[in-house]
């Protein structure tokens, strides 16, 4: 019997130090507040899980965001997923017992494989999560990238999303570099290339600027699932009540904090209630 997919709204929280920030491209990072307030915000919400990634973490080889974990998972109850700089089996035993729910694997991962291997065996299949920061190259073909789309590294994204596969891991978020914080919408034939050719599930990133982005992935691909940050962020900036101290002083770039009109590039700012009561129930969105 037919029936429709439930779909998964997930907001992307990036770190660096005790802040939330975002760039374009992963790269030119402002800082937008403290994720706790943030991932807090997003709970109420509806948010179906959380990710966060230290997005400096592989470059100074850790990661650092226990404490922040640490405090989210006594108010939050849904899946906290965390990335960036987890390279052994102890670190990923330290993200667990903080209070993830899975990791987020990429550069690791490239660097060894059998680490991924173990982590499955360890952890199981639902704990592990295969990060691809995926950049297009001049003729056409997808690459994977590691440090936060720093390093290029020769796999082609398709090749590399079947070998996770095939070693057991439970799910598969695609990052479209060249799209990710653009607004520019998805990169549809980089997320479908890869969905159709693996049967775990596939979490899309990168380029949604309004609701109706999210809405053209989930009836023009496969997926069912999409990690979004800046329609999200830039909303909750002008909504959050709770915005005392809301982010570090002397850390990182808050001139746009500081800015008494704040800018949102070409994004449609909304909520998460926004994107869910979009009409996704078409023949679409029907799998057999």
């Amino acid at each position: 019997m037919a029936k429709t997919l439930p779909i998964r709204i997930i907001p992307r929280l990036d770190i660096k130090g005790p802040n939330l920030v975002k760039g374009i491209h992963l790269e030119g990072l402002r800082v937008l507040g403290k994720p706790e307030i943030f991932a807090n915000y997003y709970y109420n919400q509806g948010a179906d899980e959380l990710l966060f990634m230290d997005v400096v973490a592989s470059l100074y080889e850790r990661n650092s965001l226990h404490d922040i974990i640490s405090k989210v998972a006594k108010k939050i109850f849904i899946p906290l997923t965390v990335g960036g700089g987890i390279r052994t089996i102890d670190d990923i035993h330290s993200a667990l017992r903080a209070g993830a729910d899975k990791v987020s694997l990429n550069t690791a991962a490239i660097q060894n494989i059998d680490f991924v291997k173990e982590a499955v065996q360890v952890f199981g299949a639902s704990t592990i999560v295969i990060s691809i920061e995926a950049i297009k190259s001049e003729k056409g073909n997808y690459y994977a990238f590691t440090d936060n789309g720093r390093e290029e590294t020769n796999k082609e994204v398709v090749d590399w999303a079947k070998q996770v596969e095939s070693i057991g891991v439970g799910e598969i978020l695609i990052t479209s570099v060249d799209k990710e914080g653009t607004g520019d919408g998805f990169d549809y034939g980089l997320i479908e290339s890869i969905s159709k050719e693996v049967t775990i599930p596939v979490i899309a990133h990168g380029g949604a600027q309004k609701k109706e982005d999210i809405q053209n992935l989930f009836q023009k691909t496969t997926v069912r699932s999409t990690c979004i940050s800046s329609i999200l962020h830039y909303e909750a900036i002008t909504n959050i009540t709770d915005n005392t101290s809301m982010h570090s002083e002397d850390e990182g770039n808050i001139e746009f904090l500081k800015s008494q009109t704040k800018k949102f590039h070409k994004f449609e700012v909304c909520k998460i209630a926004d994107i869910k009561n979009q009409e996704f129930n078409s023949e679409l969105l029907v799998r057999k």
